[in-house]
């Protein structure tokens, strides 16, 4: 395909759109090895070619305030990068911040070429492509699937000061997440709960709630795995019910408690008082924007179902994490998931899109996520 020309606006399509395609999926990869570290910043991921086009270096923005993925790659590939091409999931930030501007990295490399996955849209950070083409440096910028989906969580904060909300889950086969009696320990297998763990570390915080506290009394802490950041815990508990001993009340990680505001905690626990809707249920977005000034990026979702259901209701859910262990209830009155929704179509219900499937000791991990809303 011919080349666009470059001008008000970068749009260029690279010369071989399947190289660079497969180039800037490569970055992605490593990209998402940052997770955990670099949040509430992108995660960005950058690939090296030398001038004769052989891969001499990746990089990844592995902590917030460290290096960027462009300069991590460019510190790799020394003199080599000269007259070289760079493949970088995001536009190339242009400003200076905790770290100097990338853009200049890049043109004080020699770097003859650079091919952006995707524009940043943020007003402080974007514009290094223009940058670039005013300093005599090949742009290309191409949409693509695999670096929207990366930036998406950073993207979907800046847009709406919300943080990225991925809703947890285990069920069986038959769609259900504990008996009739509410036990559900343990549905899916280890492996998958140590995955859970994993997770756990590189978010900042865990929302459960208050069923779920009163039930199954969780910690809320993580367990087998080497955690990357140690997650707030956020009790979902508009009427104070929960009781005053609970475990996610200890000392080993910070608690925010969302309640009704017209039911003020009367002891010293932090909190956030928020609307009750019409419906009757909390306004979580209240909440979720309050909480996202405190520093939260990141939210994994533990439940339970009515918690669940609040959250879709409200729009609020960008992803799901679905456990499915080869298991059937066989119980009508099994408690499923979600509930509250009375479709009378099946094409009335929500749309999810798969993004990754994989197993685990037996139990089917799916990951989802629901229509970009930044």
């Amino acid at each position: 395909m011919a080349r666009l020309a470059l001008e008000s606006s970068i749009v260029a399509i690279a010369c071989d759109p399947t190289h660079d395609v497969d180039l800037l999926q490569r970055a992605a990869r490593r990209g998402i090895r940052g997770h955990g570290g670099a949040e509430p910043n992108p995660l960005v991921g950058c690939v090296i070619a030398d001038a004769e086009g052989c891969i001499i270096a990746e990089g990844h923005h592995a902590y917030c305030g460290g290096p960027h993925a462009e300069v991590v790659a460019l510190d790799c590939a020394g003199e080599r990068a000269r007259g070289g091409t760079a493949w970088v999931t995001l536009e190339p930030c242009s400003h200076q911040g905790r770290t100097g501007p990338c853009t200049r990295a890049l043109i004080d490399a020699g770097i003859a070429r650079v091919v952006i996955g995707r524009r940043d849209p943020t007003a402080q950070a974007g514009g290094g492509a223009e940058v670039l083409h005013a300093a005599g440096v090949e742009v290309d910028v191409l949409d693509d699937a695999a670096c929207f989906e990366l930036a998406a969580p950073f993207v979907h904060r800046a847009a709406t000061g919300l943080p990225w909300v991925v809703c947890k889950w285990a069920q069986t086969i038959d769609g259900y997440i504990a008996t009739s009696s509410g036990q559900s320990k343990w549905i899916s297998s280890g492996r998958s709960r140590r995955l859970v763990h994993r997770e756990r570390g590189r978010v900042d915080a865990i929302m459960v709630g208050v069923g779920t506290v009163v039930a199954d009394d969780p910690q809320l802490t993580v367990r087998d795995a080497t955690p990357r950041r140690t997650p707030m815990r956020i009790l979902v508990d508009p009427t104070l019910r929960a009781p005053a001993d609970a475990r996610v009340f200890d000392d080993s990680a910070p608690t925010w408690t969302i309640h009704a505001r017209d039911n003020s905690p009367t002891d010293d626990r932090a909190a956030i008082g928020s609307d009750l809707l019409d419906d009757g249920t909390i306004d979580l977005r209240q909440a979720l924007r309050d909480l996202s000034g405190r520093g939260v990026a990141t939210l994994l979702v533990e439940g339970g179902a009515g918690l669940f259901t609040t959250l879709f209701a409200q729009g609020l859910v960008n992803e799901a994490w679905v456990f499915t262990a080869p298991r059937l209830m066989r119980d009508a009155d099994a408690l499923a998931p979600l509930s509250g929704s009375h479709a009378d179509a099946i094409n009335a219900g929500t749309v999810l899109r798969l993004v990754d499937l994989r197993h685990r000791d037996g139990d089917v991990v799916a990951r989802y996520r629901l229509s970009d809303r930044s």
